[in-house]
């Protein structure tokens, strides 16, 4: 007759113990002035705060009519130097009726759309860099 084989004893779970920083309820250093405190205070870190916030915002409207107004400006030199294009017709148009008075308001709208959501993109970058500790 065999022996069964000798059982090791079960483990007892142990507990789980929470390790914590001593430091962790000590009030974190803060900037001696926000970024909208100097804003409001009319300093020149805030003026500088301020004229990046116009740069970008007038770079952006800037790109956005030069791509607009370059697109639109291009259509007559582009019919003046092509004139078989202008014999084309759509939906009873000519193609610079159409181009000129049905293209025009999708791009633009678009074009607008694109300013709106980068001008929103911008200031809530500005805000970020400004309120942050």
């Amino acid at each position: 007759m065999t022996t069964p084989p000798p059982q090791r004893p079960v483990p007892k779970p142990t507990q789980r113990v929470v390790v914590t920083s001593p430091r962790t309820r000590a009030p974190r250093a803060r900037r001696p002035y926000s970024g909208t405190r100097e804003i409001n205070e009319q300093s020149e870190l805030g003026a500088v705060y301020m004229r990046t916030l116009i740069r970008a915002q007038r770079r952006l409207g800037l790109s956005v009519c030069l791509v607009a107004c370059g697109a639109l400006g291009l259509l007559p030199l582009l019919f003046s130097i092509e004139p078989e294009l202008g014999k084309f017709r759509i939906l009873g148009l000519g193609l610079p009726w159409f181009l000129l008075c049905v293209a025009t308001f999708p791009m633009l709208l678009l074009a607008g759309w694109f300013y709106v959501r980068q001008a929103e993109r911008s200031e809530r970058e500005f805000a970020e860099l400004v309120e942050r500790p």
